[in-house]
């Protein structure tokens, strides 16, 4: 079973956590052998680059844990979008983007981008469009960076190869769940 396999499955038993684009560009990209056109014309400018950066940092910040920039989820955002995702998302994505240019998000200060992006995430949960939309796309694909990076898995799991017995324990005040 490789990586790609054990993230869909997981998905699939967190009850759906991802949406179906995201369940569906993994399948895409695991199938696929060849790289799709709608996927060679889709790129990033700088600009653009150093939002999905800060908008991914504020999700998952650097604390005494590596934040989202510290483990390459900007990289992987830009991978995934290009490589598994179709046309449709890519559009949103880039719309979303230039909707942040259009408010200066770089130019804010860190509250304002906080408001910013909860606005953008009210708006969202009004969406009942067949296209995932921006936010949603971000957030689940900085998560999906954050937590399939070794330093993300690190910083937030404990690992054990051999745990023994299965047995129900509480976590004291800052200990790491357990992943076998």
């Amino acid at each position: 079973m490789n990586r790609r396999e054990v993230i869909r499955n997981v998905a699939l038993m967190l009850g759906g956590a991802f949406s179906a684009s995201t369940v569906m560009a993994m399948d895409n990209w695991d199938k696929s052998t060849k790289p799709k056109m709608n996927g060679a014309m889709f790129s990033l400018t700088e600009t653009q680059q150093k939002i999905v950066a800060e908008i991914a940092e504020l999700i998952i910040p650097k604390t005494n844990t590596p934040g989202a920039k510290d483990v390459g989820v900007p990289a992987f955002i830009k991978m995934m979008l290009k490589d598994c995702y179709k046309e449709p998302e890519q559009q949103s994505f880039v719309e979303g983007l230039a909707s942040m240019e259009s408010v200066k998000f770089l130019s804010l200060n860190t509250d304002e981008r906080k408001g910013v992006l909860k606005l953008l995430e009210q708006e969202t949960k009004k969406n009942t469009g067949n296209v995932t939309p921006f936010w949603r796309l971000i957030k689940e694909l900085t998560l999906l960076g954050y937590f399939t990076s070794e330093a993300g898995l690190k910083a937030s799991f404990e690992y054990v190869q051999i745990p023994g017995k299965l047995e129900l324990i509480k976590l004291k005040p800052n200990q790491k769940a357990y992943a076998y």
